[in-house]
């Protein structure tokens, strides 16, 4: 009990004036807090359809905000969108590589904490007679020496070792803020990927739709060829026609016909696609037996403001919490330029003789406070420093760069809308008058009013509208989503 007196005096109390220093001094803190910068966005988007509901409707949610179970109507849609989010290959790795940066966020918090370890160790350790190595100890006085040209001396310990380093300047703080910021980052990077999964599986859906509507057209005007083939065949027993009238007629058929074996492998193709999404190989458990038919758009459309964006869209998310890491970072860099304060103890027995390892009389105990202040490194400090600085800088721009690219795909998005819409309405437009040609040529062409070209000439562009109407169609579909991908949704 002598001996651990002794010990607190002769070695902890040269210690508490370094313990109060470190405890003055634990509010600094190197390098600046995060502020976001002034990024001067606009109130609002620059352009907005028609019917955007006025920004002060309480009862108008931004359809970010919407849940894509909600979103997207189709049953059959949202089966796939919630297999794929739980299948796909690359979001999975994505998921790992989050847990990673979530297990080093968890060791800055471990830094803070002493390290504690154990140490047993015996050694014989064996010196020349004439080694400058060889202790001179009180073991050896009066002891015959061994008649060789070496001694040999046994040394045991059983001791328990810790160190711990003081936060003084906030370093270890700041690579704690640093991670975890990018532990957030890797979260808000898993978020912006699950995004453009939903994104990608309900544009190769509604893609499938379109292609099985196209089908659909194809072989129906593949009926109608062979109708008016039939009756140009039977005018031209009749001697009313050439026969050149057959052959343009046949040509007319197989330009349609060669439509449906086109059409019939981009659906394969596309059915690959998608079950390549979902994390599947090639197979047949994806039907489609519909077109897109009433597939509902988006009646209201409302897209918050601008501001919004850095909580919704993940990317934009992940690109500011890049920026709070690199900030972190440049206050870990100063930290390294100032003196680092670090205790250090050893406690435990140590006896020249095995036996002795646990008599009291072994207990020995070591106790050590250091500051040490780097004076020349090779520049390398300064470097680190100055290029924290630099990828600070680089950060905040990525940042800005990608707020101006969200507000920028957003408003794209909604003139696509808008002017979409429009050329749907002359798209139908177009349709209605291409089916009433095919109608009236037909019935001249039964009177003899008119020829077989004009009834040719009018399938052509009937089928051409019809096409046409289903691509626009599709285009809204794809616009819609890409919209409710550019606003942040489909994570939540």
């Amino acid at each position: 009990m002598s001996l651990i007196k002794n010990i607190k005096r002769t070695y902890l109390l040269p210690l508490t004036p370094a313990l109060l220093v470190a405890a003055l001094l634990w509010g600094c803190k190197s390098g600046e807090n995060y502020v976001r910068p002034d990024l001067e966005l606009p109130a609002a988007f620059k352009t907005l359809p028609s019917d955007q509901p006025d920004s002060t409707d309480a009862f108008t949610d931004n359809i970010a905000e919407i849940a894509w179970e909600s979103f997207f109507e189709d049953t059959s849609l949202v089966k796939l969108i919630d297999k794929g989010l739980n299948n796909n290959l690359y979001l999975k790795q994505i998921r790992k590589e989050s847990d990673i940066a979530n297990e080093a966020f968890k060791q800055t918090k471990a830094n803070f904490f002493p390290q504690l370890n154990t140490i047993f160790e015996k050694r014989n350790d064996r010196y020349s007679q004439n080694s400058t190595t060889r202790e001179s100890v009180k073991y050896y006085q009066g002891k015959d020496t061994p008649n060789q040209w070496y001694v040999a001396r046994a040394h045991n310990i059983a001791a328990v070792q810790s160190s711990w380093e003081i936060d003084v300047w906030g370093k270890l703080r700041r690579q704690k803020e640093a991670n975890r910021a990018q532990f957030q980052r890797r979260e808000a990077i898993t978020k912006a990927v699950e995004t453009d999964l939903v994104a990608e599986i309900a544009t190769a859906y509604y893609k499938l739709l379109m292609l099985k509507e196209q089908q659909q057209v194809a072989t129906y005007n593949l009926r109608l060829n062979d109708s008016t083939l039939s009756i140009v065949k039977l005018q031209f027993r009749a001697g009313e026609v050439s026969s050149l009238a057959i052959t343009q007629t046949e040509s007319q058929k197989m330009i349609s016909a060669s439509l449906v074996p086109q059409i019939e492998r981009e659906l394969e193709i596309q059915k690959n696609k998608l079950n390549e999404l979902l994390g599947e190989y090639p197979n047949e458990s994806i039907n489609v037996n519909k077109g897109l038919g009433d597939t509902r758009l988006l009646s209201d459309i409302y897209v918050g403001l601008p501001l919004e964006l850095i909580k919704n869209r993940p990317d934009v998310n992940a690109a500011e919490l890049a920026l709070v890491e690199a900030n972190a970072q440049v206050g870990v860099s100063q930290a390294m330029r100032y003196p680092a304060l670090s205790l250090s103890a050893q406690v435990g027995y140590d006896a020249i003789s095995f036996s002795n390892v646990l008599n009291p009389g072994s207990l020995f105990g070591v106790f050590i406070g250091s500051l040490t202040q780097p004076i020349f490194q090779n520049r390398r400090l300064k470097t680190r420093y100055k290029i924290s600085l630099a990828e600070r800088d680089i950060a905040e721009l990525a940042f800005r760069e990608k707020v101006i690219q969200a507000v920028s795909e957003i408003s794209n998005g909604l003139v696509t809308i808008e002017k979409l819409e429009e050329e749907y309405e002359l798209a139908e437009q177009r349709l209605i008058n291409a089916r009433e040609a095919v109608k009236e040529s037909y019935l001249l062409f039964s009177s003899g009013y008119a020829t077989y070209l004009e009834v040719i000439n009018a399938q052509s562009n009937a089928l051409e509208s019809e096409l046409y109407m289903v691509d626009v169609k599709m285009q809204m579909l794809v616009a819609n989503i890409e919209l409710y991908r550019n606003l942040g949704g489909g994570w939540n």
